[in-house]
């Protein structure tokens, strides 16, 4: 069995010369508590992968997205619009659209979705 003030000290040394390297409690402007935040909730990782794709009218998205109600959708686009994860544009003309598009931030997150997915399918997801 792993000494329990060794695993702790190996973990911390992972990002030791980092800014948040060493903390021992939650830190809000934490680089990995900023991705957790704005992927936080249902539906929000399956909202990004289909603006991966594509920019998106909210009728788009609530197409593909059966399942999910225009509220929590709308919930979820402006919640990745004030991370900066997607950007709100509207189309001039009568009727106006709206479509949603990843900013390059946002595009950056494909990197960590395919993490994500890699580690949740890997050994040991019983």
């Amino acid at each position: 069995m792993t000494n329990q003030t060794v695993s702790a000290q190996v973990r911390r040394d992972l990002w030791a010369d980092e800014e948040y390297g060493g903390v021992d409690h939650p830190v809000a402007d934490c680089p990995v508590e900023v991705t957790l935040h704005a992927l936080r909730g249902r539906w929000t990782t399956l909202v990004v992968r289909e603006l991966l794709a594509d920019e998106r009218t909210f009728s788009d998205l609530a197409t593909v997205l059966p399942a999910l109600s225009d509220k929590v959708l709308t919930d979820r686009l402006a919640h990745l619009t004030a991370c900066g994860v997607v950007v709100r544009s509207r189309e001039p003309g009568w009727p106006s659209r709206v479509k949603y598009a990843l900013t390059p931030r946002g595009q950056a997150l494909r990197d960590v979705l395919e993490a994500m997915w890699a580690w949740g399918a890997g050994p040991g997801t019983d």
